[in-house]
């Protein structure tokens, strides 16, 4: 591995990582494509910044893609909080036109500054390790290095003196303000870290991998979680992750580091979304798909606990008469003798003791309107539930 290579990764990593932090926040906000806004809408900032330095690499142009991240964010919620309309219409209306300010700026006045699609939607990952923080004689490696490695630090700093403060004002800001805190200028500090790093990551990454770095990973540690410390710390590794492996497929693509490693990301969260425990797709297709033979299981059991004739409980007719398909009757009645409900003699199904008891209780829940207490009764009855 040659030293670009190891910088290069170096920077993904970190970049990950920084995202991974405010991003934790605007996911649980549900604020998620506000990152898309602040992402698209620095430009001007960008742009007024070389106006007056005449460098594309001072720190005022940090420092007012910074600004005019806010600014998106100020517009943003005033134009909500009119009741007009909705946020993500709000979004719509206020990036695009920021962004095409931007644009049209560079068209009119800066010709010859590059804004292609590898510059602004896409970045180039591989020039990073070119631009170096050189004081002296002294090569002090990347500047993007530097850029995002003090951005990093400072997102960590800042998680670790309010944590408590951003963690009550994310999940009860009524509370917050009740213990003396100020949601709106906690929000606020969120959302300049956020505009501070989308700056820092922009000119290295690009917007689209910085969207998908604040989004995905925090999105995809939200499904295997609900601590919120869980959630940062799975998000930084499955950011960091990401970045390496998304490295090493355009290594061997000869493609897109940024673009490889969005792809990454997207692979990442649909396996966990497939496969995550409690709500991965397949287990919640498969605890509904559970509820709904259990809520079969619960009406062949009142059916036979409401029918004493032998004829109204033979196997066929118990088929014709809840009206339930040759399969679907097989699976509740294979379910109910598994949890020893009934029992059968020739072709005439009989609840056990235990049958009784659970048709009994359930009647009872039923009649005095609690049938939210048939679903603790199901833990203690249902086998295959232990």
């Amino acid at each position: 591995m040659t030293q670009a290579q190891f910088e290069i990764q170096l920077i993904a990593m970190l970049v990950a990582m920084a995202c991974a932090i405010p991003g934790t926040f605007l996911v649980l906000r549900k604020m998620a494509m506000i990152s898309d806004a602040i992402s698209h809408s620095i430009l001007p900032g960008i742009v007024i910044g070389f106006f007056v330095t005449q460098d594309i690499s001072s720190p005022l142009l940090v420092v007012l893609a910074a600004l005019c991240g806010v600014l998106t964010v100020m517009l943003v919620e005033w134009i909500q909080k009119t009741g007009l309309v909705k946020e993500d219409t709000a979004i719509g209306l206020v990036f695009p036109a920021l962004f095409s300010i931007g644009v049209i700026m560079i068209a009119r006045n800066a010709n010859d500054v590059h804004l292609d699609v590898d510059a602004v939607l896409l970045g180039e990952l591989a020039f990073a390790p070119f631009d170096r923080f050189i004081i002296g004689e002294y090569d002090l490696g990347p500047k993007a290095l530097w850029v995002i490695g003090s951005i990093l630090t400072l997102s960590v700093t800042l998680l670790g003196l309010f944590f408590k403060e951003l963690k009550i004002s994310t999940f009860d800001p009524q509370l917050a303000t009740a213990l003396g805190f100020s949601p709106l200028l906690i929000h606020h500090g969120l959302m300049t870290l956020a505009s501070v790093t989308t700056v820092g990551a922009f000119d290295a990454v690009g917007a689209v991998l910085v969207v998908g770095l604040m989004i995905a990973p925090p999105a995809t540690a939200y499904l295997l979680t609900d601590d919120l410390k869980k959630m940062l710390g799975l998000a930084v590794c499955f950011g960091a992750f990401s970045a390496i492996a998304g490295y090493w497929l355009a290594h061997f693509l000869d493609a897109s580091i940024a673009g490889a490693i969005t792809t990454v990301l997207g692979f990442v969260f649909f396996t966990v979304f497939l496969i995550a425990p409690g709500k991965g797709w397949l287990s919640v297709w498969h605890r509904r798909r559970r509820q709904r033979l259990e809520v079969s299981l619960l009406t062949f059991l009142l059916h036979l606990h409401n029918h004493k004739d032998v004829e109204e409980r033979k196997v066929g007719h118990l088929r014709e008469h809840i009206n339930w398909q040759k399969v679907r009757a097989k699976s509740v009645l294979s379910l109910a003798l598994n949890n020893n409900m009934v029992t059968i003699e020739g072709d005439v199904v009989s609840l056990t003791s235990k049958g009784w008891k659970f048709a009994n209780e359930a009647i009872e829940h039923i009649s005095s309107d609690k049938t939210t207490a048939i679903e603790s009764m199901k833990d203690e009855f249902f086998l295959f539930r232990a």
